[in-house]
């Protein structure tokens, strides 16, 4: 019986039309696609998500609830974009990760991006969000980006303007994707020698 076809999701944890925390998203999730994934965006704006444990005020809530939930159900592989606020992940990313839980994340792939208008890049972000996942029994993948002083990252129409970082971005979706693939077809050793002969994350390069 043939396999079904690799399901990588992208969450983009900023509320912005059309902004730079959206465009390297993509950029990522190309690089998933271009390994073979079926890919799948998902921006938090246009989900209409209460506060955890507030009541529904409209039906509206609870089906983009469970309609970000199913999304995540099915994707192999998940890659999470977020600005970088006070320290933090984004408040909109905090709260639709918190609706979800094992169900959604357990035993699945996760690349991580962050975005920060600061020299340091959004590393508190990134180290927050690789907390999160780990407590979902997610496998976040040793590589992560982390692109500093943001707004002046992208050109005018939202593309990157680093090469070196545009390669990253891409490089994190293809590693989610085949450990994402790795670990469907549950070839272990091949997915151990894969995790433990990764390249060590860059840090500030590419700044």
């Amino acid at each position: 019986m043939p396999q079904s076809r690799l399901n990588i999701v992208g969450i983009c944890g900023s509320l912005e039309a059309k902004g730079n925390t959206m465009q390297a998203l993509r950029l990522a999730l190309e690089g998933a696609r271009l390994s073979g994934a079926d890919i799948q965006a998902v921006e938090l704006r246009d989900y209409d998500l209460p506060l955890l444990n507030s009541p529904f005020r409209h039906a509206k809530g609870a089906q983009h609830v469970a309609k970000l939930k199913n999304i995540c159900k099915k994707a192999d592989g998940i890659i999470v974009a977020t600005p970088e606020y006070h320290g933090s992940c984004s408040g909109a990313l905090k709260n639709a990760l918190d609706w979800m839980g094992f169900e959604e994340f357990e035993g699945k792939m996760a690349g991580l991006v962050g975005l920060a208008g600061g020299e340091m890049g959004a590393f508190n972000a990134l180290s927050h969000l690789r907390t999160i996942f780990r407590q979902v029994h997610a496998w976040v993948v040793p590589g992560q980006v982390s692109i500093a002083r943001s707004h002046h990252a992208f050109d005018r129409n939202g593309r990157l303007l680093d090469p070196k970082l545009g390669r990253r971005l891409k490089n994190l979706g293809v590693e989610v994707a085949k450990f994402a693939l790795l670990h469907k077809q549950g070839k272990s050793n091949d997915f151990l020698r894969l995790w433990e002969g990764c390249v060590a994350n860059p840090g500030g390069e590419g700044r």
